[in-house]
């Protein structure tokens, strides 16, 4: 569904992607692990057209998305949920939600907002309620909630339990886990490297902007370098 091949990012004059390429399948959870500063945030936002890369391709869908505004990028299915949420605070759940459909015909909003309400019946309590006094579990449902409304193919989520309760932290991974089994690809960063790999299918291990290691989640579990790296081993 997704293929980088060889992009190289840089922030002013400072290399902060190098030669990364990478892939999610179709039904997988992908996990982009790393210590912080090592480049996770930065793939997903030349993927989804906020940076952009030097080299290479960016490929959704058999699609070259390298140069494609990111509004478009969003129409063809492929929607980010950056890190910190950002959600429009002085909205409305609903209005939140709604901006997230932009992308669609208005026809089927009900039925949209529905769906994200099922997912997430928390949203539906709140629904009236202003964003900015959320909790920031839910503040983290909304902004997954809104990413949602663009009926996305694939959805990246950037350090979803970033600030949460651990208690919450579980709730976010089994929200996760359910969309992807309601048929959503996942290609997740996320600082909990233990949860990430818990959940996903294969993993991709960043330092210092490039890939260093790539297996199945079970292995880089498994992994006695990842471990002590990553896993408190």
């Amino acid at each position: 569904m997704l293929k980088v091949n060889n992009i190289n990012v840089y922030y002013g004059n400072i290399y902060a992607i190098k030669d990364v390429t990478f892939h999610v399948g179709r039904g997988e959870i992908v996990s982009l692990i790393g210590a912080n500063g090592a480049g996770k945030s930065t793939i997903l936002k030349t993927v989804s057209g906020l940076l952009r890369s030097k080299t290479g391709a960016i490929e959704f869908m058999d699609q070259n998305i390298g140069a494609v505004a990111p509004h478009k990028i969003v129409e063809r299915g492929l929607a980010h949920v950056p890190e910190g949420r950002r959600i429009f605070l002085r909205m409305t759940v609903e209005e939140n939600l709604e901006m997230g459909s932009f992308t669609q015909p208005k026809a089927g909003l009900e039925e949209r907002l529905e769906r994200v309400y099922d997912q997430f019946p928390r949203l539906r309590e709140r629904r009236r309620q202003i964003a900015g006094t959320l909790s920031g579990g839910e503040q983290q449902m909304l902004a997954m909630g809104r990413a949602l409304m663009s009926s996305p193919g694939l959805l990246m989520l950037d350090e979803p339990s970033m600030g949460l309760a651990p208690i919450l932290v579980e709730q976010i991974f089994q929200i996760i886990q359910s969309l992807n089994n309601a048929g959503t690809t996942i290609l997740l960063v996320e600082q909990n490297a233990q949860m990430a790999l818990s959940i996903a299918h294969r993993g991709y291990v960043l330092e210092t902007g490039r890939i260093v290691t790539s297996a199945p989640a079970c292995e880089l579990l498994a992994d006695e370098k990842v471990k002590k790296a990553y896993l408190g081993g």
